[in-house]
């Protein structure tokens, strides 16, 4: 057990799902970034993504991109990342990273494993990590009490899915389609399959990250999965101008729409 699957027990015991968001470190600027993630608490987020900026995003979205290269501009650092991760902490949420796995091969598996838990964060999504590439880093976290949170899709295989969701603590991250993330204008069956095929893989609970950017798609997530994702759709409300309110009204939107599926 752990902080994060405490929390998601938690919500789960209030009969509804979890919803998580997620922002990347950095952007507009690294003050108006972790403020924003205060938000994404205030409103209603139950867990917090932090995510690093990284030069090279491959398996995100042209809003995600932008975020990024902004943060990189303005010098953000891994650093950066810890400080969020903190103030996620003390305003109230669980928060996890979403990063790339070589910024974190840069600073040492047991460094940012050991960095994390010094910070107040319960685990590490590794969207270009899979546990049997990695046993160094599943090592490390083990070692720092830190949930390896890898992902699976409608593509993984059963004998990959198996594997994946024995090594994975906190929740298993699945994904109904291989690609960059992003908002979608529908959301299809693959995401109520592969959720269902991670728990008849041993998956005890599974968040899904579908591209939800509103309220109505965050309740038919949130009555099949265990936690909905959000990250796009949070971004792009934030925006250039770091528009805090703006944000505020899409997270209370989807929080309401998580909890409209109790």
């Amino acid at each position: 057990m752990s902080a994060l699957t405490d929390r998601l027990d938690a919500c789960k015991a209030e009969g509804r799902a979890a919803l998580v968001g997620y922002l990347p470190v950095g952007y507009p600027d690294v003050e108006t970034s972790i403020a924003a993630m205060r938000v994404l608490v205030e409103a209603g987020c139950d867990v917090v993504e932090v995510g690093p900026p990284y030069s090279d995003p491959v398996l995100d979205g042209p809003v995600i991109q932008h975020a990024a290269a902004v943060a990189l501009e303005r010098g953000v650092t891994v650093d950066d990342a810890f400080v969020a991760v903190r103030a996620v902490a003390e305003a109230g949420a669980v928060p996890v990273v979403m990063s790339y796995a070589n910024l974190m091969l840069q600073r040492g598996w047991d460094r940012f494993a050991a960095d994390l838990r010094a910070a107040g964060g319960a685990g590490v999504i590794t969207p270009d990590l899979t546990p049997d590439a990695a046993p160094e880093w599943v090592d490390a976290a083990r070692a720092a009490e830190v949930d390896t949170i890898f992902l699976v899709a409608p593509s993984t295989t059963r004998e990959r899915m198996r594997l994946t969701c024995d090594a994975t603590r906190g929740f298993v991250y699945a994904t109904p389609l291989m690609g960059v993330t992003g908002e979608r204008a529908a959301l299809g069956d693959a995401a109520e399959r592969v959720v269902r095929e991670a728990r008849e893989a041993g998956a005890e609970r599974v968040c899904i990250g579908v591209g939800v950017s509103t309220g109505e798609q965050a309740a038919e997530v949130a009555g099949f999965a265990d936690g909905v994702i959000v990250g796009t759709a949070f971004v792009r409300a934030l925006g250039d101008e770091g528009d805090l309110e703006r944000l505020r009204a899409k997270v209370a939107e989807l929080a309401a729409g998580v909890r409209s599926a109790a």
